[in-house]
């Protein structure tokens, strides 16, 4: 096990929900911090509720912008000297059926929750590396190890992390490099209105799903035992955690539960 205070971590998808309630919760354990999304604004709203800024930093970031990586890991690097922990938190969700969904929205998925965090991550890399430590803490979902309806290229990019990050652990433990999942269920967040749709248009209202899930306040405190425990993969949610269960041992039972409620 191993303690998140004073460690520098570096936090994508900081502007809102789990993104930003981790922020919240690690400001306080005299950790450096270095906060990412495309909203600046917003990160900076985050910074000045977090108190003390002295060890906070601000970096926009877009994942859809894969060839810009490297220079914005030089930058993060550059804030604090070192980065212990890199949080893997921004992503897209999807709300439509497949029958409907035009194929880039599929390539915009991928582009963001899949190829923007392995490059993110393949940049990064070296420099854990070279310190012999660093710590992958990258948000899934439990879409990454079971399916449902109106999220096909949702499950499909976050099972793709699941398989390259399985392999990240396996090539460079050797290198003191440790890797943890986190699967969460329904939190209440905006990734129900900020779902694409069919066209790729925003979904824009929430679902009662996600209205009646824990709070991202609960989540991020989930997410921090999980990462001072060092575990490969941790399950974050109420009842619908079950399902990774019931995926293992009874596949067509979960499949006619999920067919049953039809959450959207």
């Amino acid at each position: 096990m191993g303690s998140i205070h004073g460690k520098t971590i570096w936090i994508t998808g900081a502007s809102s929900g789990i993104g930003k309630s981790l922020a919240l919760a690690l400001s306080s354990n005299s950790c450096n911090l270095i906060l990412s999304s495309r909203r600046e604004e917003e990160l900076i709203k985050v910074k000045a509720l977090c108190g003390n800024t002295d060890n906070i930093s601000i970096l926009p970031l877009d994942l859809k912008n894969h060839k810009e990586m490297e220079i914005l890991i030089q930058k993060a690097i550059s804030f604090y000297g070192t980065i212990d922990i890199l949080v893997n938190n921004a992503g897209i969700s999807q709300r439509s059926l497949i029958k409907d969904t035009q194929l880039e929205v599929y390539k915009q998925l991928m582009d963001i929750n899949y190829l923007g965090t392995v490059a993110l991550s393949k940049a990064i890399l070296p420099h854990f590396i070279t310190n012999k430590t660093g710590h992958f803490v990258t948000v899934t979902s439990l879409m990454g190890k079971f399916g449902s309806p109106y999220r096909s290229g949702y499950c499909g990019a976050k099972h793709a992390l699941h398989g390259f990050f399985d392999v990240m652990r396996m090539e460079h433990e050797k290198d003191g490099v440790k890797v943890t999942l986190v699967c969460p269920g329904f939190v209440q967040t905006d990734v129900a209105k900020n779902a694409l749709t069919a066209d790729g248009s925003a979904q824009k209202n929430d679902d009662v799903a996600t209205q009646n899930g824990i709070t991202p306040a609960l989540a991020a405190k989930k997410m921090i035992s999980a990462i001072e425990k060092e575990k490969f993969e941790v399950y974050v949610g109420g009842k619908e955690v079950k399902g990774i269960y019931l995926k293992r041992f009874f596949p067509k039972l979960l499949h006619k539960m999920v067919l049953k409620s039809q959450v959207r």
